[in-house]
């Protein structure tokens, strides 16, 4: 075979991959929010203290600052949710429910959404045991929060998650706006909520960083990550868009970041037509409103 003809293999092959990955998104052409509100802003915390911490066996000073998220930061992110009447999302690995039980449930009782996040931060490639870890998670969370989670921000499958129940996955980012997604059997469509790690606290604020080295860290100055996500905010503002803002307790719950995020939340609010629901809430009006294409499921 010619250098020409394998080359020509390799582009069909690649096209054949794009189109089968294209095939199993349904994005909302005609996505429209409730009367008077011209973009959702969820406002979400990954919950997981210094359970990825352990897992990577990150270095003593990492799994401190875990904890400092279970002790103060998530206190401190429920005190700015409340202050604003935001009602926030925070996904959490069933682990931390037996770790922090008092401030899972401090975030039910406070009117914000307990999701899931994996039982502890990991998806077992075994699907039995996948499907383990999703049930206890789902059973530690609806015991310490009072609620049955419908939510998840994980890597389980599809499948798993609507046989428990779940109605949304927050993981992807294929779109701006929430779209649905099946899996490569071309089955089981679920709604996502995109997230992207330019609006997420950890690319800019954490040192030793998922073990890198010096050289990789990125400690950014609170004001100019407000500025970043503000112009992101603005933009998706003229598109009657949608933000989905990833934060966490160890290290949003820092002190001169909470302040960041008070001016940040306060200049969002100035604008008419900004709706802070949880992710509950924007899934259930996409389901609601904008149902996918032909049967469930």
């Amino acid at each position: 075979m010619s250098m020409t003809d394998q080359l020509a293999q390799e582009i069909e092959a690649l096209e054949a991959a794009a189109r089968a990955t294209e095939a199993r998104h349904e994005f909302i052409e005609d996505f429209a929010y409730p009367p008077g509100i011209r973009m959702a802003v969820n406002f979400t915390a990954d919950f997981d203290a210094m359970l990825l911490r352990r897992l990577l066996n990150e270095p003593p000073m990492q799994l401190s600052a875990g904890e400092f998220g279970g002790r103060v930061g998530i206190w401190r992110l429920l005190e700015l949710f409340n202050a604003h009447a935001i009602k926030a999302t925070v996904f959490t690995p069933g682990r931390i429910c037996e770790l922090y039980p008092r401030a899972v449930a401090a975030v039910a009782r406070d009117g914000h959404e307990v999701a899931d996040h994996m039982w502890e931060h990991q998806v077992p490639k075994d699907r039995q045991l996948e499907a383990d870890h999703l049930r206890r998670s789902t059973e530690a969370l609806e015991s310490t929060a009072g609620r049955r989670p419908v939510g998840s921000r994980s890597w389980h499958t599809s499948a798993l998650l609507l046989e428990e129940g779940y109605i949304y996955n927050s993981h992807g980012c294929a779109h701006h706006r929430p779209y649905y997604l099946r899996d490569r059997e071309g089955e089981n469509r679920l709604l996502n909520l995109p997230f992207h790690y330019a609006i997420d606290d950890a690319m800019f604020f954490s040192f030793a960083w998922l073990a890198s080295d010096n050289a990789a860290q990125r400690i950014t100055e609170p004001e100019r990550v407000m500025e970043m996500w503000w112009a992101a905010f603005q933009q998706q503002y003229r598109q009657g868009g949608y933000l989905n803002v990833v934060l966490h307790p160890f290290v949003s719950g820092r002190a001169l970041r909470i302040e960041m995020l008070d001016r940040l939340i306060n200049r969002m609010k100035a604008l008419p037509g900004v709706w802070f629901p949880s992710c509950e809430e924007i899934a259930r009006h996409c389901l609601e409103n904008h149902p996918p294409r032909g049967a469930q499921g």
